[in-house]
């Protein structure tokens, strides 16, 4: 028996000195609790990355089918050159979106998060109020700007200023989406996953059900006014659910808005910057396959890349509204920043690999059903396009560290490093393999990311990926890399024989290391019947 109530010190030296047993068994408890200790805080983080990831993602796929309901509707109510109208107007409502957001949605994130970590309810309080002032002014401003300059746009776009006053309708549209935006902030920077998701799909469900007949009735005449209601909506569902989250409404000085607001403005604008890096790389590798190539050839990549992006994006959807609020908390406690981001790296690496194997698998097939025979062109380029989604998602948990960090400055240098080197390689790869050059280009350019974020992060908290994480990401990369190579090298039949087998295999043992993962109690009844049958544990 060990000593457990000890009440002096000679006491506790006889008992150590007259019970040589106890020398070793005390420490062996105290190890044995600490590591159970560990291990019930890293399940249930892991059950947390599991959780939001299910939950963003499911949202996600919601949001698809609302999307291609609406697509498909509007295009049949408006005819081709009705829904090409929509989309010009789409576009400009975007521009304008992320050029007067500043970045503002990103950056106040991570505010919120950072405020929220200290549980200081003033300060939250103050953040919050400084966010909201600054994305509604952000959302005048905007929205002044595109109703100034609504003519010279509509003469831009269209060759004339006829539909200048609808232009400057989408001023409207630019205000709410930013005063959604902020409300949208607060609800992720609280880490409300649940009532994130929610918004989400309510939002564009209701978006749906307004736009859809204003369109029918009104036919071209009610694009813009369906735009508007999609961002009304937006609104509404952003606003009731920051509602719910009980913040002071403190006093806040001049002073303090304009310290808040630099902050907010000083990251969001590298945010922005980001993002209108990554559109124009983007439209520069349309050009150049439209340039180089031909226009089929465009129609080509804009399905292997929407194809290709579409299941990772579940993933990388998960990090950026779950992930970064939580590494945004802990981010001066470098141990547990580098724990969190190896987690989700596992995850994401465990969830994404059997999807990728599946997909070059299977590319042929899904083209086929989801576009048509004629778009067998696009399969090549699906499969390196791929390759570079899977880096994706080994990069991206490191890129969130320079953002939660604050570096504004570092985050736009490494932002505008790959951007250069993108648009290097896609011109380069394009004049010198034609379409399948855009894949591997895109493959490319995120191995220079790798290479370029890894020290990054490493020099800001000494980050280094864990022995499981190299084990697992080595094996998958493996897989992967003989799956790809497979199609080349081997004939169709047996390559893609090879990668169903290796595809079931991953998938298998992918779902049996997640059961591990989080507590099995918390599963409920079905699935744990299910995993049994695979010999997990349960």
């Amino acid at each position: 028996m060990l000593p457990v109530a000890i009440n002096s010190n000679s006491e506790l030296v006889v008992a150590r000195c007259t019970c040589p047993d106890t020398i070793e068994r005390e420490p062996r408890v105290e190890r044995a609790s600490k590591r159970a200790t560990v291990v019930h805080r890293e399940k249930g983080s892991y059950e947390q990355i599991l959780k939001s990831s299910a939950l963003v993602g499911g949202a996600q796929a919601a949001n698809i089918a609302i999307g291609i309901v609406r697509t498909k509707t509007m295009a049949l109510l408006l005819g081709p050159a009705g829904f090409g109208l929509f989309g010009l107007y789409n576009s400009i409502l975007s521009l304008a979106q992320n050029f007067s957001s500043m970045g503002i949605n990103s950056s106040g994130v991570r505010q919120i998060a950072e405020a929220a970590a200290t549980n200081d309810q003033q300060r939250i309080g103050q953040t919050t109020a400084v966010l909201r002032k600054t994305c509604i002014a952000l959302g005048l401003l905007g929205g002044l700007l595109l109703l100034l300059f609504s003519r010279p746009v509509a003469q831009l776009t269209f060759g004339n200023t006829n539909r200048g006053g609808a232009v400057a309708l989408l001023a409207v549209a630019v205000f709410l989406s930013l005063v959604s935006s902020g409300q949208s902030a607060l609800i992720q920077g609280m880490r409300r996953i649940a009532d994130l998701a929610r918004m989400n799909v309510l939002g564009a469900f209701f978006g749906l059900c307004i736009s859809i007949p204003l369109v029918y009735f009104l036919r071209e005449d009610g694009v813009v006014p369906s735009l508007v209601a999609v961002a009304g909506m937006a609104i509404l569902t952003s606003w009731w659910y920051s509602r719910k989250i009980d913040v002071e409404k403190p006093a806040v000085t001049f002073s303090q808005v304009r310290q808040e607001a630099t902050a907010l403005l000083k990251l969001g604008s590298a945010f922005m910057a980001s993002t209108m890096m990554t559109m124009g790389v983007a439209y520069f590798v349309r050009i150049v396959i439209l340039r180089k190539v031909g226009f089929e050839a465009t129609g080509y990549y804009q399905s292997a890349w929407t194809l290709g992006g579409l299941y990772v994006g579940f993933i990388l959807q998960a990090m950026g509204a779950d992930f970064y609020p939580r590494l945004t908390a802990s981010i001066e406690n470098h141990d547990e920043c580098n724990r969190l981001v190896n987690e989700q790296t596992l995850v994401g690496l465990l969830i994404a690999g059997p999807g990728v194997l599946a997909t070059l698998t299977c590319a042929p097939l899904v083209i086929t059903l989801l576009y048509s025979a004629k778009f067998g062109a696009a399969v090549e380029v699906l499969r390196w396009i791929c390759l570079g989604a899977m880096l994706q998602v080994i990069t991206w948990p490191m890129g969130f560290i320079v953002v939660a960090k604050g570096r504004p400055a570092l985050f736009f240098l490494v932002e505008l490093a790959w951007t250069l080197v993108a648009l290097a390689l896609s011109w380069l790869c394009v004049g010198g393999y034609g379409l399948k050059g855009a894949g591997i280009a895109f493959f490319a350019s995120y191995i220079f990311h790798w290479i370029l974020i890894y020290p990054v992060a490493r020099w800001l908290t000494g980050f280094s990926w864990s022995a499981h994480n190299l084990r697992i990401g080595s094996l998958l990369i493996l897989l992967i890399a003989a799956v790809f190579c497979s199609f080349y090298i081997m004939p169709f039949v047996w390559a893609a024989l090879l990668g169903i087998v290796l595809t079931i295999a991953s998938g298998v043992c992918s779902l049996r290391i997640l059961v591990t993962l989080i507590p099995t109690d918390r599963l409920p009844a079905a699935p744990r019947k299910v995993l049994a049958l695979f010999g997990a544990r349960c």
